[in-house]
């Protein structure tokens, strides 16, 4: 984990984010208070819990960007869930334990990038080594005479020949069969999709099936990827990949809880209310610090870091269950977005989606510009249509920019290079009789 101070975190969020200052100081923080814990000793570690972040905001405004941007700044394991997608135990849906092992399975991946780092050399070394054997393999027998037909001396100079037109490319396309290793899956599991099982049940399924080696012909430029993939699997300890994220997913892991306000039961409860009640129950222990079991081993939530999050139009923090609430400490109200925000996010971030168009149709040859007076006719129309039809914050400015860039979209490859110069005339004449058309616009913009 990197240790960002509050202020470096708070920059390079502003980077990518605009504006929602109060989220982005109290993220900033939370973070920083898990790398502060790491410098304590073991039994002050022990008490130092984290403080779970909810916020409060309408959708498109910057919630789950905060959330994904910080994991990927801090190199934490991260998740998104959505609350609505569980339920109470008995009731048909998803087990909530099961965040906690989605947890765990993003930790796997990015120990395992670190440790395939230290590997690839040796792994690469390892390929070149098996592809000179496919390509060359040894004689049966050797002459005994040093320039016979099968001597070792003649065997190992066309070995490096071999090495040397691997090297340049020259044997890309030359075809060799190698072995690879699959499971077969139970046809009741094929037909519903193992992807939808969860991932430990997954697992157990993956270990009892039997395996079977088949082999396959393909290019060396293939077959070179297959074999390094075989060789990293083979080189990096397993064992010492799942104590380690474990560790991680633990100490500074990641779990963002969308749709929060969506499991507030109403005043009478009955029905699905009842379930949603249900999933505040289960989410209870698993918030508060509990154990659970995993494919990789145990698992400790206590020291994982939760942030909620909720629009809260209907329903309102206070309405979920007192001891739900008392392990959000922090609560963060995200602000509507209005058309000086929009003007920021059009040209400010770094990924900025003028930014994106003007990259996507220089592939083309297409030189794309956006005047002063464009962006601002952009921000009002996503405004407006936002105020008239459903608010869905900056997500507006996808389907604006989308519909508005449709046409030339379309024509880039034939127009042979050039230069586009997108100004507020240009953006009327796409979007003025979709904007004024207000129930068109519920379902085009």
């Amino acid at each position: 984990m990197r240790d960002l101070t509050p202020r470096e975190i708070v920059a390079e969020l502003d980077r990518h984010i605009v504006a929602q200052d109060d989220a982005k100081r109290a993220v900033a923080v939370a973070v920083r208070n898990r790398w502060r814990r790491q410098q304590l000793d073991e039994d002050m570690q022990e008490e130092v819990a984290p403080k779970n972040i909810l916020m409060i905001g309408p959708t498109g405004v910057g919630k789950t960007e905060i959330a994904r941007r910080l994991a990927n700044l801090t190199k934490a394991p991260f998740i998104k869930v959505e609350a609505t997608k569980y339920t109470e135990v008995g009731y048909y849906g998803r087990d909530v334990e099961s965040m906690v092992r989605e947890l765990v399975e993003n930790a796997i991946g990015l120990v395992r990038e670190q440790e395939r780092q230290g590997v690839e050399e040796e792994a690469r070394r390892r390929v070149e080594e098996r592809l000179l054997d496919l390509l060359a393999p040894i004689p049966p027998t050797f002459d005994a005479l040093p320039d016979g037909p099968d001597s070792p001396e003649r065997y190992q100079r066309t070995r490096e020949k071999i090495r040397a037109m691997l090297a340049s490319g020259e044997m890309d396309q030359r075809r060799v069969e190698i072995q690879l290793e699959q499971r077969a899956a139970p046809m009741m599991f094929t037909a519903m999709g193992m992807e939808q099982m969860d991932v430990d049940l997954q697992g157990m399924f993956e270990k009892i099936m039997p395996k079977s080696n088949v082999r396959r012909e393909m290019p060396v430029t293939e077959a070179r990827q297959v074999l390094f993939e075989q060789q990293c699997d083979a080189l990096i300890n397993q064992e010492k990949v799942q104590s380690k994220a474990v560790e991680l997913a633990e100490n500074v892991g990641i779990i963002f809880i969308d749709e929060m306000d969506k499991i507030v039961a109403s005043e009478h409860t009955h029905g699905a209310d009842v379930s949603r009640q249900g999933v505040q129950r289960d989410l209870l222990p698993i918030v508060e610090g509990t154990t659970v079991q995993t494919r990789y081993g145990f698992v400790k939530t206590d020291h994982v870091l939760f942030i909620a999050a909720g629009a809260f139009h209907r329903a309102k923090p206070s309405d979920l269950m007192p001891e739900l609430q008392g392990r959000f400490p922090i609560r963060v109200e995200l602000k509507g977005l209005g058309k000086e925000d929009f003007v920021r996010i059009l040209t400010e971030p770094k990924g900025a989606l003028t930014k994106q168009y003007q990259a996507l149709l220089a592939t083309e040859g297409v030189e794309l510009s956006f005047t002063d007076d464009a962006v601002d006719a952009l921000a009002t129309y996503a405004y407006q249509v936002n105020q008239t039809a459903q608010n869905i914050g900056a997500r507006r400015l996808y389907t604006i920019l989308e519909r508005m860039l449709e046409e030339l979209s379309f024509e880039a490859p034939d127009m042979k290079a050039g230069r586009v110069e997108i100004n507020a005339a240009y953006v009327r004449e796409r979007l003025e009789d979709l904007a004024q058309d207000e129930d068109l616009s519920k379902f085009i913009l």
